[in-house]
């Protein structure tokens, strides 16, 4: 009976083993043939650091695997300029083709997202979608319109024209000019309509999906992810030095979603979780340099503090606006150690907030501190420097506990005592003491002063009598 309840979970294992060889053709005889599968990366929101490193890092996994094409599925806003330009390289350089789709309806390629569709292999949109309004704009102040360019050369169509300067400052005219050029340069490279492209950019010019698809500025139109690879088969694109010809029949899209390490870069480079984390990484450090030896705010601020440098070194950020919080954190360190009853601490905060609003330089609202967040590090910070100047003013009141100092009122009773010189015992502690009056051997007794190892003495009801 033993030796058979033994066997019974072997014939279990042996008959699961069976059925699963079994069904393994079937399992495989439903999935598309080896390099069928097309990865779909999907654009969502801001484009940032995180949306760069996961489009980037598709793209080259998809390239080492040999699949036929990418699909990136776009719906943003726009984003930062330099992610964007990280996400273009890697398209551009792509062994492969890239097909970027602005889906679903009612999505946009705004921005940055119409730099992308137009640097793709193929650049698709769905019903309902727009692209556009690639203008670039400066923090701090709203850009200007152009004064009325003069007349153009016909002999010079297509090449670069002058934007004027007088409209804005020289830094918002070198941006913008940077950026003509360079959408221009990439709907060239694709054979798109680079003067729609010009026009994006200049005057934030904006197209529905059909009236691209009528003015070249884009090569498909379709319903849904059926549609596109009905109309992608047999359409040839050039990729690197050569025509590549897409045979999309039997192909299936797959989703690829982010790793973890882009999950955890897109919440770190939040400005505002980035901001926070900073100031617990400060927090942390100063507690532990008022506490030594507590480990805990060391520990979890050290790590704090540079998960947020990290952040920040991904982001575009203001130098001004890092000068500020390192002052308001020196500031507020030397309200610990050296009080000075809120001034330093005041003005450590003030410094704080105002490098916290300025920090990131940017004109996308997503990678901008949030009111609500920059309101908290402001009371956080007054907080922190209230609860300072209180312990320094109940310091400053207390009751000396340490030291010759706190023996001055300390009661006692006499051990010996002969004339005006004898022995007493004061905190466990036998000391030599003198004393004028009349002194007994067992009487209660205060001290009133020291000096050196010797204490002077009262009798411990003397005050009490004399009031």
């Amino acid at each position: 009976m033993g030796r058979s309840s033994r066997i019974s979970p072997l014939r279990w294992l042996l008959l699961l083993c069976l059925l699963f060889g079994v069904s393994l053709p079937f399992a495989r005889a439903e999935r598309p043939a080896p390099g069928r599968e097309v990865p779909v990366l999907s654009i969502e929101g801001a484009i940032g650091p995180a949306t760069a490193d996961y489009v980037a890092g598709g793209i080259a996994s998809a390239a080492e695997a040999g699949v036929p094409m990418v699909v990136i599925r776009m719906d943003t806003p726009g984003g930062l300029d330099t992610s964007m330009r990280e996400i273009i390289r890697a398209i551009v350089n792509a062994p492969i083709p890239i097909v970027t789709y602005v889906s679903p309806s009612g999505g946009r390629a705004a921005s940055a997202g119409a730099f992308i569709l137009t640097a793709s292999h193929v650049a698709a949109m769905a019903p309902g979608t727009n692209v556009g309004a690639a203008t670039p704009v400066q923090l701090g102040a709203p850009a200007a319109p152009d004064p009325q360019p003069p007349a153009e050369d016909p002999n010079q169509a297509g090449a670069d024209k002058p934007t004027g300067t007088t409209a804005g400052n020289a830094s918002e005219a070198k941006a913008r000019n940077d950026a003509i050029a360079y959408i221009r340069s990439l709907a060239e490279m694709r054979g798109r309509n680079a003067d729609w492209a010009e026009a994006a950019v200049r005057d934030a010019a904006s197209l529905s999906a059909q009236a691209a698809l009528a003015q070249n500025v884009i090569d498909i139109v379709a319903r849904d992810n059926q549609d596109l690879l009905v109309q992608l088969n047999g359409r040839s694109v050039k990729v690197g030095g050569g025509d590549v010809r897409l045979d999309t029949g039997n192909m299936v899209l797959s989703e690829v979603g982010p790793n973890w390490r882009t999950r955890l870069l897109s919440v770190v480079t939040n400005p505002n979780i980035a901001l926070i984390l900073m100031m617990i990484g400060a927090y942390g450090l100063l507690f532990e340099f008022m506490n030594p030896g507590a480990l805990y705010p060391g520990t979890i601020g050290a790590i704090c503090l540079l998960v947020g440098l990290y952040a920040l070194s991904v982001l575009p950020v203001n130098y001004a606006g890092i000068a500020l919080i390192l002052l308001g954190m020196a500031l507020m360190a030397a309200e610990a150690f050296a009080p000075s009853f809120g001034i330093l601490g005041i003005g450590g905060g003030i410094a704080l907030a105002l490098g916290a609003a300025i920090l990131f330089d940017t004109d996308v609202a997503e990678f901008r501190i949030a009111l609500p967040v920059l309101g908290a590090v402001a009371v956080a910070s007054l907080g922190a420097t209230l609860l300072t100047t209180r312990l320094a003013l109940k310091s400053r009141h207390a009751k000396v506990v340490s030291g010759r100092e706190e023996m001055i009122g300390a009661s006692g009773r006499i051990v010996d005592w002969d004339g005006s010189s004898g022995h007493v015992h004061v905190h466990g502690e036998r000391w030599r003491a003198c004393g004028a009056g009349e002194l007994h051997t067992g009487q209660l007794v205060r001290v009133v002063a020291i000096d050196g190892l010797t204490l002077s003495l009262e009798p411990a009801d003397y005050r009490h009598n004399r009031s």
